[in-house]
């Protein structure tokens, strides 16, 4: 089965890293795209997959948006006069009505903003943001019996199938 565009980590795709723990652990209530403002070294360690969003978040403060906890590994051959920070606070590029809602909607109880992807659009990178809310356990135990249904429901048509 082929990987479609923008789907999976595969040869082809456009997404460079992805936050799985942040669809189990929260419930998306809306989602937006940002741009990211990147140094040269950070663009070409994202050209060879080499970025994390474990643990990240953002924060709104003085009207502009911010990616907090994000980890860009620099290359063995990034340049040597340029300190690479690679933890460092990157920029997010939103309207202004967008960091306003994200804003209002974050001083909420419960409510939070977290990155959902990192990805390429052309040779642009960009961020998939999204307004969620904390899960309790009992919703995580459905998502993981959903999931193993789901598993076991492609086993069982697989098995048709071959017969």
């Amino acid at each position: 089965m082929a990987n479609k565009k923008g789907k999976g980590k595969g040869p082809g795709s456009n997404v460079i890293a992805q936050n799985k723990k942040a669809r189990f652990e929260y419930h998306i209530d809306e989602t937006f795209e940002a741009g990211l403002v990147l140094s040269g070294w950070e663009v070409k360690s994202l050209r060879a997959g080499k970025a994390q969003l474990t643990d990240t978040y953002i924060l709104v403060k003085n009207g502009e948006a911010w990616l907090l906890g994000s980890h860009i590994m620099p290359l063995n051959t990034a340049s040597t006069h340029e300190v690479a920070d690679p933890i460092r606070t990157r920029k997010l590029l939103l309207h202004k009505k967008e960091i306003a809602k994200i804003f209002s909607r974050t001083q909420d109880k419960g409510h939070t903003c977290v990155p959902l992807k990192l990805y390429w659009k052309g040779n642009r990178v960009k961020c998939e943001l999204a307004l969620v809310t904390g899960k309790k356990l009992h919703d995580k135990r459905a998502t993981e019996k959903d999931r193993d249904w789901q598993r076991q429901k492609g086993r069982v048509m697989r098995e048709q199938n071959r017969a």
